[in-house]
């Protein structure tokens, strides 16, 4: 797949990429830029709840059904890593990670890469996100 936007932040489209890489199963990613500075936490916490939302919504998931795992007292998991699982079955929808770049947070998501990728990324940026669409290419 062709890359039909410019890229803002090449060095983290690059490292998005690299999350991709094949596992144990096909992802794919979104990397959305926002104006939230490490002083507005809240609005960042509500940010990755409504882009998970919509996430699991294209997945074929209902929100209501699909919670976030912060993994606070987990080590395998970063301070500011996430992931959204099913209330029932704790089944993986997606996972990001909160990056400070430029003095501005980047949330980097991924999961499987059988959504609607491009209706995805038209819905989040209906919603007003600054997003970037991230998949391997075949």
């Amino acid at each position: 797949m062709e890359h039909e936007q410019d890229v803002i932040d090449p060095d983290l489209y690059q490292r998005t990429e690299a999350l991709l890489e094949p596992g144990d199963i096909e992802l794919a990613g979104v990397i959305v830029h926002t104006e939230l500075d490490s002083d507005a936490e809240a609005e960042l916490h509500q940010t990755t709840i409504e882009i998970g939302n919509t996430i699991a919504d294209y997945e074929g998931y209902d929100p209501g059904d699909t919670y976030v795992y912060s993994g606070n007292d987990d080590p395998d998991f970063g301070l500011n890593q996430h992931q959204g699982l099913t209330i029932e079955g704790d089944e993986f929808v997606w996972e990001c990670q909160q990056l400070i770049r430029e003095e501005r947070f980047r949330i980097v998501f991924y999961y499987e890469a059988d959504v609607d990728q491009d209706g995805l990324v038209e819905s989040l940026r209906e919603d007003g996100y600054t997003v970037e669409g991230v998949t391997l290419d075949e």
